[in-house]
């Protein structure tokens, strides 16, 4: 492996491995040990990184811990075109790393496009799942209800930006990144949960050869496949069976507070925690509150 994303202080019990899962090399933050598998699933402009407040809570509760860099992020695999991020490449890889870990048990945690990802795994049951994590990412099914409103539309309009080749990018890793460094620092709650270090930490991660086209082509391929009609009606949408949290920053500028509404529709045992004044780094915003909610839910709601 070349330079890790993110090298773990040696206290913290994290360890950065390189995994082969779905014919793809991952690069895997790993911490604890065990049969019970916990597996991160970052969002966008994220790495793994952004699960460093969470993987000691998760050890201390008896989890093994795997925070994979997904597909085209870090020194994971970064596959050319935008059909290889195609939302069944994404769900294959999430079931190859179930495979690899040969956990007895997983709980599916994600956040942003990792939520969007676990939603989708959990719908669509590609492998067994104890317990089912989102942060701030929408049911597919309630998020096609509330595009159709004007007020998600305004927030979603880097959906439609990020379809123009080329230009994002460029925009995107214009003065060093400064956009994406931006995108963290000006919704936080409070500035102080990202610091400069933690920004440039993402911001070089970003300007990686090759990342930015890989991390956006995501967009593409999603957006590709709605215009295609793959992703389906909602109401056709398998109900998720298994225990499910989803915890939300509702100071959220890109998704608003209406994609947390219905969702008894689809979910069998769904908790909700609504943060007031949290932003859509939810976990890295509110870390205390975050990980108390996680230990006080994942201890209530067992295999």
């Amino acid at each position: 492996m070349d330079t890790p994303s993110w090298i773990p202080e040696p206290s913290s019990g994290i360890e950065i491995r390189t995994v082969m899962a779905n014919g793809q090399q991952f690069e895997v933050a790993m911490a604890g040990q065990g049969p019970h598998l916990a597996l991160c699933l970052h969002g966008f402009p994220e790495f793994n990184y952004s699960w460093r407040a969470q993987i000691t809570l998760l050890v201390r509760l008896g989890y093994r811990v795997w925070a994979p860099n997904l597909r085209g992020y870090g020194q994971s695999s970064r596959p050319r075109g935008v059909a290889a991020y195609a939302l069944p490449e994404l769900l294959a890889d999430v079931a190859g790393l179930i495979d690899a870990a040969q956990a007895t048990d997983t709980v599916l945690i994600g956040h942003d496009w990792g939520g969007a990802l676990a939603w989708a795994f959990a719908i669509r049951r590609q492998r067994p799942l104890a317990r089912l994590v989102v942060m701030n990412a929408p049911h597919p099914a309630i998020f096609a209800r509330e595009l159709k409103t004007w007020s998600q539309r305004r927030r979603s309009w880097y959906i439609y930006f990020f379809q123009l080749p080329w230009l994002p990018e460029v925009l995107l890793a214009a003065n060093g990144a400064r956009r994406i460094r931006g995108a963290f620092r000006s919704k936080v709650r409070d500035s102080s949960r990202l610091s400069r270090q933690d920004l440039q930490v993402y911001a070089t991660h970003a300007l990686q050869p090759g990342a930015l086209t890989a991390m956006i082509n995501w967009y593409r391929a999603a957006f590709r496949q709605l215009i295609a009609g793959g992703h389906g009606k909602g109401k056709t949408l398998p109900r998720i069976e298994v225990p499910t949290l989803l915890i939300w920053g509702e100071q959220d500028l890109a998704l608003g507070i209406g994609n947390t509404h219905g969702l008894d529709a689809y979910i069998d045992q769904l908790t909700l925690k609504r943060l007031p004044g949290v932003s859509h780094w939810v976990q890295q915003d509110a870390p205390e509150q975050v990980n108390a909610l996680l230990e006080t839910w994942l201890e209530t709601h067992p295999a």
